[in-house]
């Protein structure tokens, strides 16, 4: 794998940037080292409170953001590009992309994130890890 693999990043609700890309507080590629999609999937979780994972025009991702945008958390997106990246966030998340993680913890695909919702234990969780003022 080269320097840069295969992940673009985007933050819930900006669209794409015109010219380079922009860090949106996160290092894709730290001082361009490289790292295996394993780690890099692991870093990228402890460096924001709410992200997904998933593929470029997932639907399931689309309704996974809405949900967290409905109740005031902006998750970060990234975009999975390569079978070994979508692998590493798959298992980590021991669901299949989308994968969502919450303060660092998988909490699966939207089938746990509704599940988190529907008990009212959503909100909550995202008060706890800072994803949630007030």
């Amino acid at each position: 794998m080269q320097g840069g693999g295969g992940v673009s990043c985007a933050v819930a609700g900006e669209g794409p940037t015109p010219g380079p890309r922009r860090r949106l507080g996160l290092t894709i590629d730290p001082a361009g080292d490289v790292e295996a999609p394993a780690e890099r999937v692991g870093r990228l979780v402890r460096e924001s409170p709410v992200v997904i994972f998933a593929r470029r025009g997932c639907c399931m991702c689309h309704v996974m953001r809405r949900l967290l945008a409905a109740v005031g958390a902006h998750a970060t997106v990234i975009e999975v590009e390569e079978a070994a990246e979508e692998a590493a966030a798959s298992a980590a998340a021991a669901a299949a992309v989308p994968a969502l993680f919450v303060g660092g913890a998988p909490v699966g695909g939207l089938d746990g994130l509704m599940g988190l919702h529907l008990s009212g234990l959503l909100v909550p969780r995202l008060r706890e890890v800072g994803a949630l003022y007030g």
